[in-house]
């Protein structure tokens, strides 16, 4: 029997507007930005998808699924272990540099999954918000690299 899970991140405050922050994670290349790479392998971005490997997990798929301008994008992934899982952005734009921004994962786990799931999928919601406050090159996007 398996339930939707749902976790949260804390709210991430970054230094961009919140056009800027829909821009750069609608190319979902970008986000190999704040992986690191000792957690997968394998790595296949397109601006919609990506594929990589994870230790322990195997092959992850992630897809955008779900845009609303400035406000929301939707991740749909898939793997092995965890059949369908999202991972939703809300962002919060609150002025020209500033936005908040929350992540959710929710995910289909069964109860000893989920256990064991709980506390890393914690911690990668929380680096993940640790290493968008920390970036400062909202505006440097790779599509936008790929016309220089």
């Amino acid at each position: 029997m398996t339930e939707i899970s749902t976790f949260r991140s804390r709210t991430g405050k970054l230094n961009c507007s919140g056009k800027e922050f829909y821009d750069f994670v609608t190319d979902i290349r970008n986000f190999e930005r704040f992986i690191s790479p000792d957690i997968l392998s394998n790595l296949k971005a397109e601006k919609d998808s990506l594929s990589f490997q994870v230790n322990m997990l195997g092959a992850v798929n992630i897809r955008i699924t779900k845009k609303t301008m400035y406000n929301r994008v939707v991740f749909k992934g898939e793997n092995q272990q965890v059949r369908d899982f999202s991972l939703i952005a809300d962002i919060l734009d609150q002025g020209k540099e500033n936005t908040e921004v929350n992540v959710t994962l929710e995910a289909e786990f069964n109860p000893m999954l989920k256990m064991v799931a709980a506390g890393p999928v914690k911690k990668f919601l929380e680096t993940l918000i640790d290493e968008m406050e920390k970036y400062k090159g909202w505006k440097d996007t790779k599509e936008q690299n790929q016309f220089l």
